[in-house]
């Protein structure tokens, strides 16, 4: 299931409940799995055993190309046992992953608000993301 939120603070969030992003680290990296992902163009979907049936993003560059492009990116991730939360600030991590509480719970959550010194508007049609979001899921 994904779930996708327009926020009033012109924030969008989008949560799923699959695997969550793996957080172990990327030993050619130094860094986590996750960290990697939103940072590293061409670094998703190779985590894990195998790639997506379908996917959003184009090679793997989706949500780095969306931490990129935003003034502030949180992400959390329930996975290995436990909650993880890391924030990015114009792409850039404001502190290391963060280990929380315990949970059996799965899943990614990321919530971005694009740069509107990049973009022409930061509001968002839900009618227009709706129709989109509809073409993917066939």
């Amino acid at each position: 299931t994904i779930d996708v939120t327009i926020l009033p603070d012109g924030g969008v969030r989008v949560i799923d409940n699959g695997r969550g992003i793996p957080v172990g680290i990327v030993p050619s990296e130094g860094k986590p799995a996750v960290e990697v992902v939103l940072t590293v163009l061409h670094a998703g979907g190779k985590f894990g055993g195998g790639g997506y049936a379908v996917s959003g993003g184009l090679h793997g560059v989706g949500v780095s190309v969306v931490n990129a492009l935003s003034t502030r990116v949180a992400v959390e991730v329930k996975t290995d046992g436990h909650r993880w939360t890391q924030d990015y600030k114009l792409g850039v991590p404001t502190a290391p992953l963060a280990q929380h509480e315990a949970t059996e719970e799965t899943g990614t959550t990321v919530t971005f608000w694009a740069d509107g010194d990049i973009f022409e508007t930061t509001e968002y049609s839900f009618e227009t993301l709706s129709r989109r979001f509809q073409e993917m899921a066939f």
